[in-house]
């Protein structure tokens, strides 16, 4: 009886144990992850309007850079070509000007049918 007790009891820890690491992996490193594609803001928008299935397929969670020119931006936000929107995990560290062409590395994290935008998350601006 105590060895079934004890066996269970192990059981269900192991099985605690297991659960937990799989809940609370650690988080992605965007900014030092490879690169899956490089391609303009008007690419990656045309990709979503024209095929989402598609283009989730090929950019949806994967890490990515696109180029194109800031047309609005707040502390933590950038909006490219008034169709791609990034934001940073903490405010910018550099003031960027509007009108000037940036490229940006995050993580793609959908479409937006409403704003008709793109969003891109863990954003950091390449030099």
């Amino acid at each position: 009886m105590i060895k079934k007790i004890s066996i269970f009891i192990i059981s269900i820890a192991i099985i605690g144990i297991i659960s937990y690491q799989y809940i609370y992996q650690d988080h992605r490193d965007i900014s030092s992850e490879k690169v899956d594609s490089s391609l303009l803001s008007s690419e990656l928008i045309d990709s979503f309007k024209n095929n989402s299935k598609s283009a989730e397929q090929n950019y949806l969670n994967k890490t990515i850079i696109v180029s194109g020119i800031i047309t609005e931006q707040s502390k933590a936000t950038i909006t490219l070509d008034d169709v791609i929107f990034c934001s940073f995990i903490n405010e910018k560290s550099k003031t960027l000007n509007i009108k000037n062409k940036v490229f940006i590395k995050g993580r793609c994290i959908g479409y937006d049918d409403l704003l008709e935008q793109v969003k891109i998350d863990q954003c950091t601006i390449i030099e």
